[in-house]
């Protein structure tokens, strides 16, 4: 590394399987540092979602974090999750990962924080499921 001294970000990346959005706080979460989304890096609504359209967008945080004074980063996976929602992260996801490590941040830990419902609600579908 160029600079010695490692100055920490988290960056938080929720992937679903319409969007990609890379939002980078400070390590305590609280202040943004900067953020993007596939949506605002692609014109076809379709391609918000593709590992594409992350790729750039972490690339567009990552450069932006840097002229911040970051260097390393945790990062926090979401996939919709919860009560209806789909438990694994979208296709976005692991290309925003490759990409803000290739742009030069050094990664520390990845986790992921998906919502998981601790019994809520029923779901939806009655008793014998969705027919299709």
């Amino acid at each position: 590394m160029a600079s010695d001294k490692l100055r920490w970000g988290v960056a938080h990346i929720y992937s679903s399987y319409n969007n990609t959005i890379i939002h980078v706080t400070d390590i305590s979460g609280t202040e943004t540092i900067s953020k993007a989304s596939g949506g605002m890096v692609v014109k076809a609504d379709r391609l918000e979602s593709s590992p594409t359209a992350a790729m750039m967008a972490a690339k567009m945080v990552a450069e932006q974090a840097k002229e911040k004074g970051i260097n390393a980063i945790h990062v926090r996976i979401r996939a919709p999750g919860g009560h209806e929602g789909p438990n694994s992260p979208g296709p976005g996801a692991q290309a925003a990962v490759r990409a803000l490590s290739r742009s030069g941040l050094r990664i520390g830990i990845i986790e992921d924080v998906t919502a998981t419902p601790s019994d809520g609600s029923k779901k939806s579908g009655g008793k014998r499921g969705r027919r299709v």
